[in-house]
C-alpha cells in the first residue's frame, strides 16, 4: 500500500498531510497562495520534496475543504477523491484526541460542531457564524491589525477585567455560579482600556462563545469531552479560557497536539475508512 496524502483547500491556505505505508502520520505541512489552485500544487510540491516522495510513492490523494470545488481533474493522474469536511473533522477530532465519543469543534472563518464515534459516520450538528472571520473583521476595525499573530500578541498585554463584566462585579453573595464567569462580553469596558484590553476582549468573547455553544451541545449526548481543532487553537489565549470553561462546567475541553491540521489528518484518515 502507497502513501495516503490529504489536502484540505482552504481559501488562502492549504494544507496536507500523509500517512506512510505503515499509516504512521507523516508532518503536516500548509502554504498560502493567492488562488486554491496555485495553493493545492504548491503544496503538493512542498510535501512531496521535504518528504522525498515520487508519484510512484502515492496511492491516493484526498481532498476536502471549501476549495475542493476547485478540484475536477487528477491531481499529477493519481487517484484523487473528495471527502465532506464535516466527516473529515470527525475523523480528526478522534484520531488526534484518542478519543472515542466526543463533540469536535472545528474553529475556522466560523465554527462548525460535529458529533463523532468511533465507527459510526460523524453527524453535523451545526454551528456559529462567530470564529475567526468575526475575530479578524472586529480587530480590524477596532485595533486596526489584520494578522492573527499581531492580534496574539496585543492580547498577551491586555486585562480582561478592564472589558468583561463578572459575576463577582454584579453580586458579593454566591449565587450559585462562579465568581468569574462572565456576565456580559465588553459589559464593563473601561473608559482607559488599551488596545491590549480590547484584543483580549475580543479574542474572549469568541472562544466563550465557541465553548458555551459546544457545551449546550454537548448535552444532548451526555458527553463531557470536547476536542477544539482549527488554527485559532494555536492563540496562546486559548488553554487558560477553556481550561477556565472546564472548571466552571465540570467539562473536558481539550486542544490536541496538531489541533490546527485536523481536518486535512481526516482527509486522509477518511481513505481508510471506505
Amino acid at each position: 500500500m502507497g502513501v495516503v496524502i490529504g489536502i484540505d483547500i482552504g481559501g488562502s491556505t492549504t494544507k496536507i498531510v500523509g500517512f506512510d505505508n505503515n499509516k504512521q502520520l507523516m508532518k503536516p505541512m500548509f502554504v498560502t497562495a493567492d488562488d486554491p489552485i496555485t495553493s493545492i500544487y504548491g503544496a503538493f510540491g512542498k510535501f512531496t520534496d521535504t518528504n522525498g516522495l515520487g508519484l510512484n510513492d502515492i496511492e491516493k490523494v484526498m481532498v476536502t475543504g471549501v476549495g475542493s470545488s476547485y478540484v475536477n481533474k487528477p491531481i499529477y493522474n493519481l487517484k484523487c477523491e473528495v471527502t465532506p469536511e464535516f466527516r473529515c473533522i470527525g475523523l480528526g477530532g478522534l484520531y488526534l484526541s484518542g478519543l472515542d465519543d466526543a463533540i469536535i469543534v472545528s474553529l475556522g472563518t466560523g465554527t462548525a460542531l460535529v458529533h463523532a464515534k468511533r465507527d459510526n459516520e460523524p453527524e453535523y450538528l451545526g454551528g456559529t457564524g462567530v470564529g475567526g472571520g468575526t475575530l479578524m473583521g472586529l480587530s480590524s476595525k477596532l485595533l486596526g491589525l489584520n494578522k492573527i499573530e499581531h492580534i496574539d500578541d496585543l492580547a498577551r498585554t491586555g486585562d480582561i477585567n478592564n472589558v468583561d463584566l463578572k459575576i463577582k462585579d454584579m453580586s458579593k453573595k454566591n449565587i450559585g455560579l462562579s465568581s468569574q464567569m462572565t456576565a456580559a462580553n465588553f459589559g464593563k469596558l473601561s473608559d482607559i482600556a488599551t488596545q491590549g484590553d480590547l484584543a483580549i476582549g475580543l479574542i474572549n468573547m469568541v472562544f466563550e462563545t465557541v465553548g458555551m455553544v459546544a457545551y449546550f451541545a454537548s448535552k444532548q449526548f451526555n458527553l463531557k469531552d470536547i476536542v477544539l481543532t482549527g488554527n485559532l487553537t494555536q492563540m496562546s489565549q486559548a488553554n487558560d479560557t477553556f481550561k477556565t470553561l472546564n472548571e466552571m462546567f465540570n467539562m473536558n475541553f481539550v486542544i490536541p497536539e496538531n489541533a490546527q491540521f485536523s481536518t486535512v489528518i481526516g482527509a486522509a484518515l477518511s481513505s481508510f475508512k471506505k
